[in-house]
């Protein structure tokens, strides 16, 4: 046996030598190529509580992503991603939202511990990718943008999967596609965390009758002419089913003038064990299995640089149910999402049955934004954009109001932002369904980025 592996040890390498010396595996590698980032970001983060006691907290950081990817060999590329957050010149209360927060989290400390402060390193992506006519597959690590698993862009670093995806393209504008996901990386995390695991953290087995499991997303689309719709059904056996719908318009009525019309629904529920445990009367949920059902509208119009945006979303009350929407991967899908206070942090470890604000069972949020390109009036690359919400639920001492101010600069590769937020009765829910919420949230960012 050792012999016959020997054997085929070296016949594997003389193939590979041979393909070499062919010259078209090593000129996938040669011409391969490089991207990446490099971003600085400061954030400070003002609070005031009921108590009339208050904190602030800020942090600066600089990091960003080095990627390389392969040419194509055989249909066959492969992409490596690195990704780094390095804080410096931080206070004695540190903001660790775009330093490593989850990490801080995952040792059962608070989210601004000393754990949490240390920058890291991480192999984000690592994967191999095959495309051949109309199917693509890629299976390893990457980072991927799905209404309930994203990769959350507006921090550091972007959240990322490990697992599969295959897609076929079908005739008159329909796509399908399947994924197996077994773990995700926070974005404010070091480390690859099982997907069911990092959601439910210490209650896993609790909930679920083991200490890990799968998310399973199975995707159908179909675009035509103005018309696009899709449809991602998220299966995890026995934590949750997640169904996402989705129908989009778009209308361009003249160089000047564009509309869209959108509107979104989310069905969740609990599955197998986690459905039953869930049930129980000492569970976390206190007794309340998942059911989750959430509706959106949204209408968009552009004109001469200018964009208007009017939303409307509810999540549908239940007193019997987990009627909050589960999302422990960053997954922040409703048209009224705002900058913050947005379900950002119930991806941190153990919080998939938390939710904010839009997101809590019974909450119906209003949301209306004005974009402005300033080059229509001389001042190229510049870009502003203000929006507002409100956010009502009977579970509510008082209405949320966000309020959302960015400046933007962009120049080729370079590009630099200044965000403003500011929210009034910031609303949270516990697993358990107990709501609370911080009167006055502040908070300041400077972001500038640069891609090569």
């Amino acid at each position: 046996m050792k012999k016959y592996l020997t054997l085929s040890v070296c016949a594997a390498i003389a193939c590979a030598s041979g393909l070499y010396a062919d010259g078209t595996l090593a000129d996938a590698v040669k011409n391969g190529s490089v991207s990446g980032n490099i971003k600085y970001y400061y954030i400070n983060t003002h609070k005031e509580k009921a108590d009339n006691t208050s904190s602030t907290s800020f942090a600066n950081s600089i990091g960003g992503q080095l990627s390389y990817k392969t040419g194509k060999w055989m249909g066959l590329d492969a992409t490596v991603t690195f990704m780094t957050t390095q804080p410096f010149l931080l206070p004695d209360n540190v903001d660790t939202s775009i330093i490593g927060r989850d990490n801080a989290i995952m040792a059962g400390a608070s989210a601004g511990d000393p754990i949490g402060q240390d920058g890291f390193s991480v192999l984000g992506e690592a994967y191999l990718s095959y495309s051949r006519d109309n199917f693509d597959f890629w299976g390893g690590r990457k980072v991927i943008k799905t209404p309930l698993i994203n990769a959350k862009e507006v921090r550091m670093l972007p959240s990322a999967v490990k697992g599969a995806h295959a897609s076929l393209k079908l005739e008159d504008g329909f796509r399908v596609g399947v994924a197996y996901l077994d773990a995700f990386k926070q974005r404010t995390s070091s480390e690859f965390v099982n997907i069911v695991k990092h959601a439910l953290g210490a209650d896993t087995k609790a909930i679920t009758g083991s200490e890990s499991g799968v998310v399973i997303p199975l995707c159908l689309s179909w675009k035509g002419g103005k018309h696009a719709v899709r449809v991602v059904d998220y299966y995890s056996p026995d934590f949750i089913n997640s169904i996402y719908a989705d129908w989009n318009y778009r209308h361009k009525q003249s160089d000047e003038l564009a509309y869209a019309f959108a509107l979104q629904t989310i069905v969740q529920d609990s599955v197998g064990d986690a459905d039953d445990n869930l049930a129980q009367a000492t569970s976390v949920t206190g007794g309340k299995s998942i059911k989750s059902r959430a509706v959106a509208a949204k209408l968009n119009v552009s004109y001469s640089g200018s964009n208007f945006t009017l939303a409307y979303s509810n999540v549908f009350s239940d007193d019997a149910s987990h009627d909050s929407l589960v999302l422990p991967w960053d997954g922040t899908p409703l048209y009224t999402n705002m900058i913050t206070a947005n379900n950002l942090f119930q991806s941190n470890y153990g919080k998939g049955l938390g939710a904010d604000s839009a997101y809590i069972g019974g909450t119906s949020g209003i949301k209306i934004a004005y974009g402005q390109d300033f080059g229509k009036f001389g001042f190229s690359g510049y870009s502003m954009t203000l929006s507002s919400a409100w956010f009502d639920n009977d579970k509510f001492d008082k209405t949320q109001n966000d309020l959302n101010a960015v400046l933007a600069y962009k120049n080729g590769p370079a590009s630099i932002a200044l965000k403003g937020i500011w929210v009034r009765n910031s609303a949270t829910a516990e697993a358990d369904g107990t709501v609370s919420q911080l009167p006055i949230l502040h908070q300041y960012r400077i972001i500038a980025n640069y891609k090569f």
